[in-house]
């Protein structure tokens, strides 16, 4: 390559940068659900904190959270701001431990279905199917079946609900016997029974994971349910949707007895070393100021944020679009699915609102084939505030 071709590609990506910054930050109305906002607190404690972006802390926590041991020299502010942040998330959470070192949502579910996994010699996990919810990362063709070789099984699922129906999964976790039962997902539009479930996982010798990625900020200001009082044993979340952080991730958990020492020793390990080295330590702070802001200001942003997403269900609704989950208010959570066959499907109504800078996501509805990702029937419709 000349250096001129070098130079226009230099340029181009600059343009490029700068143009989508104006296209998404100014003209778009954002409603992935997965995409969130961050305050100006949070955007500022991520320039602040630049040099972290180039160093590296690896090494073992120990069972409250905090560093135990690192290996590499220069760790004396990282250690301090790795503990703090760990000590708000979980104060926040009301837990006694926590793992901040994830870089994604789907890094919490690989070290927590890896480490769970090890505990119970198990490879089998009962989960929501992927058109009913599921994240791809708990799906038999995404990370939990081809990176750690887990054996799905499907929980029973009531359409008419759109939830999880908890007596008939009861039936198949008690002859399935799984390792895992995992709950929450992508498309999460009410509570998932975590309380009605937990008594027939702990009969099996199973651990519960919550996935809350969705609905983390929203647990965060009191809504939607309470996974740890409820029954689930660990919580796996990114830390950028609902819960207003930087990009990444972060497992919770109470540690209470020798089974989940030994469950967290496990995850720990499947963190570091199996699945990470640079766990991205320019993010902490901001995170940690997302925790604080949310401590303070979390109950009244969960509750407009739901309340905007209910009100938009309904609008849509009223005006003919077949929104889900009408008997039960559309929404318990901060997203929306419709059924948009009739303007000729999923993929074709998202490109169609994208080339109005209207920016939304095709999605699976439980009656689909979960094969055909391209052109499902239904959108989903996120809000974050």
């Amino acid at each position: 390559m000349i250096l001129d071709e070098f130079f226009q590609l230099a340029l181009e990506l600059i343009e490029a940068a700068e143009k989508h910054e104006q296209y998404r930050g100014a003209e778009c109305i954002n409603l992935i659900a997965s995409e969130g906002l961050k305050s100006p607190a949070v955007r500022e404690m991520l320039r602040l904190s630049m040099d972290l972006e180039s160093r590296y802390a690896e090494g073992e926590n120990d069972l409250a959270g905090h560093v135990k041991k690192r290996f590499y020299q220069g760790q004396r502010y990282i250690t301090i701001i790795e503990d703090c942040v760990t000590d708000l998330m979980k104060n926040l959470f009301r837990c006694s431990w926590g793992d901040v070192r994830l870089v994604s949502g789907t890094h919490a579910n690989l070290a927590t279905f890896k480490g769970l996994s090890m505990t119970t010699k198990n490879q089998k996990m009962v989960v929501c199917p992927l058109s009913c919810g599921a994240h791809i990362s708990h799906d038999y063709t995404g990370l939990a079946g081809r990176v750690l070789g887990l054996v799905n099984i499907d929980h029973a699922y009531n359409i008419e609900e759109m939830n999880i129906d908890p007596e008939r999964s009861a039936s198949i976790i008690r002859a399935a016997k799984p390792g895992i039962v995992t709950f929450g997902g992508s498309l999460f539009l009410f509570p998932h029974p975590v309380e009605e479930l937990r008594a027939v996982a702990e009969e099996v010798g199973a651990y519960i994971v919550y996935d809350a990625a969705h609905v983390f900020g929203l647990i965060a200001g009191g809504l939607f349910q309470d996974p740890l009082r409820e029954g689930a044993d660990f919580i796996t979340s990114s830390t950028h949707k609902t819960f207003p952080g930087p990009q990444g991730g972060v497992i919770l958990a109470d540690v209470k007895d020798s089974r989940m020492e030994k469950a967290v020793k496990n995850v720990q390990y499947a963190v570091f070393p199996l699945s990470t080295s640079n766990t991205h330590l320019g993010r902490l702070p901001a995170l940690g100021i997302a925790a604080l802001e949310m401590k303070l200001f979390g109950e009244d942003l969960a509750k407009q944020t739901v309340r905007n997403a209910q009100a938009a269900g309904e609008f849509l609704y009223e005006n003919g679009v077949k929104v889900l989950g009408e008997s039960k208010g559309f929404t318990e959570s901060h997203q929306i699915a419709a059924d948009v066959r009739e303007y000729g499907g999923g993929k074709k109504v998202a490109e169609d609102l994208e080339a109005a800078n209207i920016i939304l996501n095709r999605n699976l509805l439980p009656y689909d084939d979960q094969n055909n990702r391209e052109n499902p029937s239904g959108i989903r419709i996120g809000f974050q505030d």
